[in-house]
């Protein structure tokens, strides 16, 4: 994969992140999204997801460089891949659906989303030698 195929998945990452919950919490205001798992969800934890997407929208044209940032992205990504499930196996999204589609949309994707993207931040961590750059 070409390095300009692999900065545009950082930017496609960073937006989905960014745009995904600015549309789907209807610009922080869907409280059904924020209720169904305020710990991770609340307002604050909405705003942490975007501040995500802007930092791999920022690392796009120079991931080679900072390794260790990408995994730390991988592990936050795991973290939200874990608490996903963990969320999903014990809850009802007919129910979500049922409050709020947008939110039905967002409980039915984020998890997956994070998965493809935790492999997509591994495959670029595992592709990139990790010297030490001054």
């Amino acid at each position: 994969m070409s390095t300009k195929i692999v900065s545009k998945l950082f930017v496609v990452a960073g937006l989905a992140n960014v745009l995904g919950v600015l549309l789907l919490s209807k610009g922080f205001t869907n409280q059904v999204m924020m209720d169904t798992q305020p710990e991770v969800m609340g307002y604050f934890g909405l705003i942490a997801i975007v501040l995500w997407g802007f930092a791999y929208i920022a690392v796009s044209k120079n991931y080679a460089a900072v390794p260790w940032l990408i995994a730390v992205f991988i592990v936050e990504k795991l973290a939200y891949v874990i608490v996903y499930l963990k969320w999903f196996t014990s809850h009802s999204i007919t129910a979500v659906y049922d409050k709020d589609v947008f939110a039905g949309v967002f409980y039915s994707i984020y998890g997956l989303n994070d998965f493809l993207t935790m492999l997509f931040f591994g495959w670029v961590f595992l592709r990139f030698p990790k010297g030490v750059v001054l």
